[in-house]
């Protein structure tokens, strides 16, 4: 019986639906944890790294569709976990999840959903709900699993129509460390785990907005040694800490609002020519830190396999070259708001939004996409060489 009808009729097998803010309704079966959750419904097309996405920060108060059907076949363990933040809040499947088949797993997927308090729903045609978001935009909505299939429709639909949604809400705060670490993991290999970062130098402060644990080893295995200090951290603070160079990490949210705060910091940092390397949010806050302007994105971009041209001066016989990205934002700098100090360095070839800038007359850059490649291509790995090469 098919369970993944765009209706208020509940099948009578139905254990977890998506209600959506307009009161449409989506059945299915739940699995994971049990209970409810609100958040924008967004969908990921990578094939691989569905851990990965889920414990992904940049995900907080999102429910993920997976457009690849096999979900949970791998199963789960603890190296794939990418951040002891949040992550998505649920996930919506259309198979239902299997019994894992791979060496790696320690886990039932199920069972790791439930442990870490992600609710599931299978049985989805997930093609028809992709594509309901392609021409209609993200939706706000409430994810709910009871196993014995009671839910009350009507407060559902005001939790999910009466939420925020995404814009103008800085999520840092619920994501971000509470206190400095001194960054040890090296980068995984099979068979061996994660090394142990041995580097003294040079040193890279990294400002946690939300980051993945894999940008970390990234930058360890480029040769830096990483200070990871929570989000908040003051210019002075920072300061003290003598970087030879600052990361701005990943996050959720919408970058205007944790602007506010992080913003001052980024330009104390740019007029002491501090080298500067932000990733996806931190990207986004180094140009509005330059003076440029962010904007929501219609859908935005979720996937491991996201074309993006190398554009501008400065890449000599590079330039024009593509680089397939992973990627994982609804929000992107508007590039019709650049200053002229700063320049445009990467494209979509999905769509033509920026995916990167670097300022003039300083040692800083930014990406919209993720270079760690967890999950993803290790087309862009370049980038934290670049960066420690500055040092």
């Amino acid at each position: 019986m098919a369970l993944s009808a765009f209706s208020h009729a509940q099948p009578k097998d139905a254990t977890g639906v998506i209600v959506l803010a307009d009161g449409t309704c989506i059945w299915g079966k739940g699995f994971g944890a049990t209970g409810s959750a609100v958040g924008e419904v967004c969908f990921n097309t990578a094939m691989t790294g569905y851990q990965e996405v889920m414990t992904d920060p940049s995900y907080d108060s999102q429910i993920v569709t997976f457009t690849f059907p096999h979900i949970g076949n791998v199963g789960a363990n603890e190296e794939d976990v990418e951040s002891r933040g949040l992550g998505a809040v649920g996930l919506i499947v259309r198979q239902d999840v299997t019994r894992h088949s791979n060496f790696r797993a320690r886990d039932e997927f199920v069972e790791w959903c439930a442990k870490h308090g992600k609710i599931g729903l299978s049985g989805v045609d997930t093609r028809a709900l992709t594509r309901r978001i392609r021409a209609q935009g993200a939706p706000n909505a409430v994810i709910a699993h009871n196993p014995r299939g009671q839910f009350d429709l009507k407060a559902l639909k005001k939790q999910a129509a009466e939420w925020s949604g995404l814009e103008g809400l800085d999520l840092v705060p619920g994501v971000t460390r509470d206190d400095r670490e001194d960054w040890k993991g090296g980068y995984w290999q099979l068979g061996t785990g994660y090394a142990e970062a041995d580097n003294a130098k040079p040193h890279v402060v990294a400002i946690d907005y939300g980051a993945k644990d894999n940008i970390f080893r990234n930058l360890v295995k480029a040769g830096a040694k990483v200070t990871v200090v929570p989000a908040r951290t003051s210019l002075e603070d920072i300061l003290a800490l003598q970087p030879d160079g600052v990361f701005l990490s990943n996050g959720p949210g919408d970058p205007a609002a944790t602007g506010e705060y992080a913003v001052p910091v980024i330009q104390g940092l740019l007029e002491r020519d501090i080298p500067l390397f932000g990733i996806c949010l931190g990207h986004q806050m180094l140009g509005l830190a330059a003076g440029a302007r962010t904007a929501k994105m219609f859908q935005g971009h979720r996937g491991a396999n996201h074309p993006v041209q190398r554009v501008g001066e400065g890449w000599g016989e590079s330039e024009g070259l593509v680089e397939i990205t992973s990627m994982n934002h609804g929000f992107a700098i508007d590039a019709e708001t650049l200053p002229e100090t700063v320049e445009q360095t990467h494209v979509s070839l999905f769509d033509g939004t920026n995916c990167g800038i670097t300022i003039k007359g300083k040692k800083a850059f930014g990406v919209q996409y993720h270079p760690e490649a967890s999950p993803g291509p290790q087309d862009s790995f370049y980038l934290f060489e670049k960066f420690v090469g500055m040092l």
